[in-house]
């Protein structure tokens, strides 16, 4: 029998959070549960979990290792011939613009590669930044041009 002497959540319940400040009758009142006065105690007195307690910490002591060239890296748009093949004509001029337009790059970031993945069966003029060897081999088998900008 259930009376309010054994009350009970039902199964699978979820508990409400702690509300603090709320005045001493609900024992989380005055401090909060944050103890009395210290830095702890303030809003926004919580340090960083890597602080040391102003002892150098282990990120700055330790020595760095290698060596990144991440900031002068260029990054090319690349195009495989299999998308020459399929969006071009024989004939064809192929550049930034054309490839702009038929949406094979979405912009052309420090220069165009043209990779050698695919067959090509039309003679294209691509003008390019760069060219694998596949490539410019391919190009240049069925009477195309690979011209480097």
């Amino acid at each position: 029998m259930t009376d309010l002497s054994n009350l009970k959540a039902p199964e699978g319940a979820k508990r409400s959070r702690k509300r603090v400040g709320r005045g001493p009758g609900s024992t989380h009142g005055t401090t909060a549960g944050r103890g009395t006065k210290g830095q702890n105690a303030r809003s926004g007195g919580r340090r960083h979990p890597r602080f040391e307690g102003g002892q150098t910490p282990l990120y700055k002591a330790l020595p760095k290792f290698g060596f990144s060239n991440e900031k002068f890296r260029k990054e090319y748009s690349i195009v495989n011939l299999e998308d020459l093949e399929r969006c071009f004509e024989a004939g064809d001029v192929v550049d930034e613009t054309s490839l702009i337009d038929r949406g094979l790059i979405k912009r052309n970031h420090d220069g165009i590669k043209i990779l050698g993945r695919g067959e090509l069966t039309k003679g294209l003029t691509v003008k390019a930044h760069k060219f694998s060897k596949s490539a410019k081999a391919a190009i240049e088998n069925v009477e195309g041009n690979a011209e480097v900008i």
